[in-house]
């Protein structure tokens, strides 16, 4: 599989133009939202939107590309970071400095959009608390990549094509 990574630079502007500005949205949000993209889209169609590889860590799920690509993007000056007080804790902001153009179909959009609507109000601890409970991320170990066929795993808190089709 290779990586997409103009999908996963539109998907990730994408996303912070439409949730990056909410107070508790950071890094660990936006990573969870990713992961959550890429699966739902996986489980539905049966290919991952971007092709990026999740790596399950201790304080949450890790995309192997995240760190370099916004770099990228913060060199490129399309991309703002700071890193913000929120409570006893300091979030990870990132803030896009352009609109992005949206090049996804209906399918993508709908899902992009029903997991930034369902995710994007959590804060780290809470989105955290319910990715664990994922059975790819169940399965897999620390430091392991979380592999993407065992969406079909899912129970009904997490399967798209369970709560498609009542």
């Amino acid at each position: 599989m290779r990586f997409k990574r103009d999908k996963y630079i539109d998907l990730l502007m994408y996303i912070l133009s439409q949730a990056g500005y909410k107070p508790s949205f950071g890094k660990t949000v936006l990573c969870s939202i990713l992961y959550f993209i890429d699966f739902n889209y996986y489980e539905l169609y049966g290919q991952l939107l971007t092709n990026e590889t999740y790596i399950k860590s201790r304080r949450g799920i890790r995309p192997l590309h995240f760190r370099e690509i916004t770099q990228y993007l913060i060199d490129t000056h399309q991309l703002f970071f700071k890193k913000e007080p929120y409570y006893n804790r300091t979030l990870h902001k990132y803030y896009p400095l352009i609109i992005p153009d949206v090049k996804f179909s209906p399918e993508e959009l709908e899902i992009i959009d029903s997991c930034i609507d369902k995710l994007a109000n959590s804060n780290a601890h809470s989105i955290t608390r319910y990715a664990i409970g994922d059975p790819p991320i169940i399965i897999a170990d620390f430091g392991e990549e979380i592999d993407f066929r065992y969406v079909f795993s899912r129970n009904e808190e997490y399967s798209l094509l369970t709560n498609r089709f009542i």
